[in-house]
């Protein structure tokens, strides 16, 4: 970990699983109450904490808020296991929420999601498992995935030939590829991918996009947080993508098994939300939270925002060196509406 210092809190998610939850350690006791960060796919908690000059955890320090990190079942601090977005917005997330609550002694927590923590904890939100959740900012994805046609192409072609050969991928095959299959993968990685990035986030944009590179743009990374990021991917399941994949061909969330569309019921959540995306996301389209945001806003209009950034991607809305200036001022001020 880089910079800040966290205190580990283990819980047990619904099922049994076993999570944990970082709590920043402050100098002085928080004004105000707590605000949960929830990762994406094959990453952990410390994703939110880069080397750039003031990351989102300085700036919400510095406002005074009670900072909160969950390592859901997707992180690399978890033990590997096969997951999909059913099992975490049922399990982990409302497990997640209700210990922060318990030991912030608080009945109410505002969230900073982003991409498949974002899909999980929407889940969550509009099965109404998370009451306590009165504020969601979501970066990249909620509700309606829409990924670019190369994706769409990789997701119906390369990942069955994917699945009989693998249960997992991982991006720091492109640094040390243990076997014979990872070393094919990074293969086929160098032999597609040859934009001036490091191995590892090659392969980062081998398996999340279809971008050169998918996930950042490279001349909004500094070079410390470039090198810094081999460090923070891990193993991702092939049973995630089977999942994702549904919901991309449906346009919107649906369960593992196909049979529930989570956008036909009225929300069971007077969450506000903030949507936030990079128009140059090759992760995610940014239509993907134009749908979202649109869907919210007919239930309740003019109580919900969204916003778009014309020269950021997917992951760079938090590792950006000048997000500090870009990014979280606004979404600092949503938070504190």
């Amino acid at each position: 970990m880089s910079r800040h210092s966290f205190d580990t809190i283990p819980f047990r998610a619904a099922d049994g699983f076993s999570c944990n939850l970082w709590r920043l350690r402050r100098n002085s006791p928080a004004v105000k109450g707590p605000v949960l960060l929830v990762h994406g796919a094959g990453v952990r908690s410390n994703i939110f904490n880069p080397p750039t000059q003031k990351n989102l955890i300085d700036f919400l320090d510095e406002a005074g808020y009670d900072v909160w990190l969950e390592n859901w079942r997707a992180s690399t601090e978890c033990s590997r296991n096969e997951w999909d977005l059913d099992q975490a917005a049922e399990n982990d997330h409302p497990a997640a929420v209700r210990e922060v609550c318990r030991i912030a002694e608080t009945p109410s927590v505002k969230a900073v999601i982003h991409c498949q923590g974002s899909t999980s904890f929407m889940i969550s939100a509009v099965k109404g498992l998370i009451p306590q959740v009165k504020t969601i900012i979501s970066n990249a994805v909620s509700l309606h995935p829409i990924v670019p046609e190369a994706s769409e192409f990789k997701m119906n072609y390369v990942l069955p030939l994917v699945s009989p050969i693998t249960d997992y991928l991982n991006p720091k095959w492109g640094d040390d590829a243990p076997d014979f299959k990872a070393k094919m993968f990074r293969t086929l990685v160098n032999l597609t991918h040859w934009e001036n990035d490091t191995n590892v986030g090659k392969f980062v944009s081998f398996i999340y996009g279809s971008g050169f590179p998918a996930l950042w743009e490279l001349e909004n990374l500094n070079p410390e947080t470039k090198e810094w990021i081999r460090n923070e991917f891990g193993n991702v399941p092939v049973s995630f993508f089977n999942h994702i994949k549904k919901c991309i061909k449906a346009g919107r969330l649906v369960s593992a098994d196909n049979r529930i569309d989570y956008s036909l019921d009225k929300p069971k959540t007077d969450a506000r939300f903030v949507f936030f995306a990079g128009k140059m996301n090759k992760c995610f389209r940014y239509e993907s939270q134009m749908e979202s945001f649109h869907y919210f806003n007919r239930m309740k209009p003019d109580y919900h925002r969204m916003y778009l950034y014309d020269t950021y991607s997917h992951l760079d809305i938090f590792l950006g060196k000048n997000a500090d200036k870009d990014i979280f001022p606004t979404m600092l001020k949503e938070l504190e509406e």
